[in-house]
């Protein structure tokens, strides 16, 4: 009875006499283990990208930019915020909340005073930025805040940056071409024929 004949065992055989070493090439190695890296940064990248729009959903996190530097030097200007929407009843004094006002940009400052609202789920609060001298002219009737979980300094512009068509037009066409380099197949392998 004969064994079955694999591709895995006619590679680990040994190469005939006089047989030439397969070709390997050792500029090959340093570029294919680069391709692996880029690869797995592109995958890590993605897997990101998809529990951040998960949690968007189910969690209600979001992120926020921050331009001006009101909120300093707690949060700068140019940081990242992870902001979580919350019932305004959850709000205390001292959170560090986000809030949207109709026609304008939301707004980022510590809560200095709340009290109670019209309904059980309505909140009147008083905002004041960190750097700020005065609390914000006018109080905030809210019944939901994105309150900041955690900041990370400086990549704001990045993240603007990224939402440059060509940037995410780069991006797109060098990930295509890094995918298509990785699997492409190379000329150098040796083929092995099957025994029929």
């Amino acid at each position: 009875m004969s064994t079955a004949v694999t591709r895995r065992s006619l590679r680990e055989q040994d190469p005939p006499v006089g047989a030439p070493a397969a070709a390997s090439s050792p500029r090959r190695r340093p570029a294919r283990l680069l391709a692996d890296l880029l690869l797995w940064i592109a995958a890590i990248g993605g897997v990101v990208c998809i529990v951040l729009v998960i949690l968007a959903y189910t969690a209600g996190i979001t992120l926020i930019m921050f331009k001006t530097g009101s909120m300093s030097p707690t949060i700068p200007a140019g940081s990242v915020a992870v902001v979580q929407r919350i019932p305004a009843a959850e709000v205390e004094v001292g959170d560090v909340v986000t809030v949207d006002r109709e026609g304008e940009l939301p707004v980022t400052h510590r809560v200095t005073t709340i009290v109670p609202g019209a309904t059980d789920a309505e909140r009147v609060i008083t905002l004041k930025g960190d750097a700020n001298a005065t609390e914000d002219p006018f109080p905030y009737t809210v019944t939901s805040v994105r309150t900041v979980l955690f900041s990370v300094p400086g990549i704001a512009t990045v993240i603007v940056a990224m939402g440059n068509p060509f940037v995410l037009g780069g991006i797109t066409v060098a990930a295509a071409v890094l995918v298509v380099w990785a699997f492409w197949p190379r000329d150098g392998r040796r083929r092995e024929r099957m025994p029929t």
